[in-house]
């Protein structure tokens, strides 16, 4: 072979690449944003981002962290935009500085409704063209400018004494928001709908329960019980933006335990639900359970990928304890594999009881499933926490308050699992059992590396390729909502929340706190736990009434009328003041100690006070 000096060139340029010790991460951006509530809105998560990798990750620590609110919910997703990070409580929406943790603005909502509110969390925020857009727990819909944090609308878009309520993140679609109604345990009639991001104005609606001559009210044999059938959306959708299509996560039939009141399949409970995104008109869909009675619905955001042969996917998981694959072109199910332990599916629950597996607290939880693009693997996580379900054979049904149909009751321990499934198999690569539950979401990187965290309260580092813990830090409260990673001037960051009490069941709970990570940070210090306050004026029940939302909701329901917890209505013919604020501070086992870690002594009397006029 005859070499020319071009051949010489190349062959030297060739050399120098090779021994040059750059790695995935020379080609990074400066910046880089998180727009929407799983990175991208094919629910993906993936970042091609690799400054954090295997060989550095032991070198993370704290930048900055600050305590957004003293209690309360906190599962929301993070965004990241032009160096800010989007997220909300139950009522509140901040924008944080990315670097510094510096509080930007802070927009209160004031609830119009607050008698009416059933459960007091939201899930976070969707951004389009300089604005963001949100729910509330009285079933508002609002418009937030995204650089200032001045309200631009808020429509009502619900009925709050029914039970509605608006706490998933919203999506956005081609100048469209499109969002469903949560509350399906309370009997709502489950529903999607789209508004124009300027106006508010409602431009379609799916109702996810069928009736008169919408298609599938034939599998309601009943027709009375679609009235209350449930079917509400728990979490944020996913969208294919060349095909114009939503996916839709659709929850549990109501009432929860009594599937024998709703004879028929149900239809769209506990499916995943496929949408025209322009008109609201149904496409396909895939239903988990038929005539559910477990309380086993699809509440995480399915995820979209190709497969080897370039067929169109989408990987969802559901609280049945399972990770399913649909070909989008053939409609045909690929794989359903078992995350969770899985223990008597489909049993009827009885009045005596009957144990099930992963429980109704189990499965895939709200954050769903990761796509780690090098490795064509989908990265589940999940919860093992059995449960004994009871069904009530004189169950009526009640407007506006929690229709379970029946009582329950947990089977310790609650375990948490990360599983890496092939993406066209779904046979297992790896799996980890952590520390406790698994909701928080799942970040795989360029890195090889992916960031998560459990519900004991720690954040950690896996290897991609093996599931080891590369790194861990133990941050003083549950991680239940977003973890993002994103560049900033250069520098790759870890951001994530901690301190989660509307499931409380699930681990620590620990003072709601958003956490700002990177390389060469310090070593985390956890907050001693003390009580904020040991003088007490005069209980209010009116601010013990919000203190009620925040953080007893989930459990006694919202107006106290029972659920994980015990009814508490007429409370005050069994325990006086006095005895309520005894019982808060040192319950049972089966309850968690919240005084004085998370309730100060006039927040526990003030819940008293409220208690006593239940």
């Amino acid at each position: 072979m005859i070499f020319t000096r071009v051949h010489v060139l190349l062959a030297l340029l060739m050399m120098a690449v090779a021994s040059s010790p750059a790695t995935a991460d020379t080609a990074a951006p400066k910046n880089t944003n998180w727009l929407s509530y799983n990175h991208n809105i094919n629910g993906q998560r993936y970042v091609p981002l690799a400054q954090i990798n295997t060989g550095n990750s032991a070198e993370l620590g704290e930048i900055c962290k600050l305590r957004v609110e003293d209690i309360g919910s906190f599962q929301s997703a993070i965004l990241h935009i032009d160096g800010a990070l989007f997220f909300t409580t139950a009522t509140d929406t901040l924008a944080v500085d990315s670097a510094t943790c510096k509080v930007l603005w802070r927009n209160h909502y004031v609830e119009e409704e607050l008698e009416s509110t059933v459960i007091r969390v939201n899930r976070g925020v969707a951004y389009a063209n300089g604005r963001l857009f949100r729910g509330t727990p009285d079933s508002r819909f609002m418009a937030i400018d995204a650089k200032t944090g001045e309200t631009l609308w808020v429509h009502q878009v619900g009925d709050p004494q029914a039970a509605e309520f608006f706490s998933a993140a919203p999506q956005v679609y081609q100048g469209l928001v499109i969002m469903g109604a949560a509350g399906g345990d309370w009997g709502i009639r489950g529903r999607v709908a789209a508004f124009d991001q300027i106006t508010g104005r409602e431009v379609w609606r799916f109702y996810t329960i069928p009736r008169g001559d919408e298609e599938g009210a034939d599998t309601w044999k009943h027709k009375d019980s679609a009235r209350f059938g449930g079917g509400g959306t728990w979490t944020t959708f996913t969208i294919d933006i060349s095909a114009g299509e939503v996916f839709v996560p659709v929850g549990n039939p109501a009432p929860d335990l009594l599937p024998e009141q709703r004879p028929g399949e149900n239809l769209y409970t506990n499916s995943l639900v496929v949408l025209d995104a322009n008109t609201g008109k149904l496409k396909w869909y895939y239903q988990l359970l038929s005539n559910g009675g477990q309380d086993l619905d699809l509440g995480a955001p399915p995820m979209l990928y190709y497969n080897r042969a370039g067929e169109r996917i989408v990987a969802f998981g559901g609280k049945d304890g399972y990770a399913y694959a649909i070909n989008r072109e053939t409609k045909e199910r690929i794989f359903k594999v078992p995350v969770a332990h899985i223990k008597n599916p489909g049993l009827v629950p009885t009045p005596e009881g009957i144990e099930v597996c992963p429980g109704l607290l189990g499965g895939v939880e709200w954050n769903g499933p990761a796509y780690d693009k090098p490795r064509h693997a989908l990265v589940v996580g999940s919860v093992d926490w059995c449960a004994i379900l009871k069904s009530d054979p004189d169950y009526i049904y009640k407007p506006g308050q929690f229709n379970m149909g029946g009582t329950f009751e947990f089977v310790d321990p609650a375990l948490g699992w990360i599983y890496a499934l092939d993406a066209d198999s779904g046979k297992e690569r790896w799996k980890i059992q952590l520390a406790g539950p698994h909701v928080a979401g799942i970040t795989p990187t360029a890195g090889g590396v992916m960031f998560s965290g459990d519900m004991a309260g720690n954040f950690f580092v896996l290897d991609s390729e093996t599931g080891k813990k590369v790194y861990e830090a133990q941050v003083g409260g549950g991680l239940a909502g977003g973890v993002i990673t994103y560049m900033r001037d250069g520098k790759q960051y870890v951001a994530f929340e901690s301190g989660n009490v509307s499931r409380l069941t699930f681990g620590d709970a620990g003072h709601p706190t958003l956490h700002i990570y990177a390389l060469g940070g310090k070593q985390p210090t956890l907050e001693k736990i003390t009580a904020a306050d040991d003088s007490v004026r005069g209980p209010d029940a009116k601010a013990g009434q919000k203190v009620y939302g925040s953080v007893c909701a989930a459990c006694h329901g919202g107006a106290g009328e029972g659920g994980i917890g015990p009814n508490l209505v007429g409370v005050k013919d069994r325990m006086d003041s006095a005895k309520i604020v005894e019982w808060i501070k040192n319950p049972s086992s089966k309850m968690p100690r919240l005084f004085p870690s998370m309730l100060n002594k006039q927040a526990v009397h003030d819940v008293a006070e409220y208690l006593q006029g239940l």
